[in-house]
């Protein structure tokens, strides 16, 4: 499997949502391998939800 050439969200919009759900810090200080597997999980789910406003 090649890598995708395009991203799926943009970097804005991940510290966005990162932000708005307080792991900012842990992104800015550790990196995005440092967040959590459920933390992603719900950033995931937040971007489905500002998507599907966006409609």
């Amino acid at each position: 499997m090649g890598r995708r050439s395009r991203r799926i969200m943009s970097e804005q919009l991940k510290e966005e949502i990162a932000r708005e759900l307080g792991v900012y810090d842990t992104v800015k200080n550790e990196g995005w391998g440092s967040v959590t597997s459920r933390h992603c999980g719900n950033m995931v789910r937040k971007a489905i939800e500002i998507a599907n406003r966006s409609k």
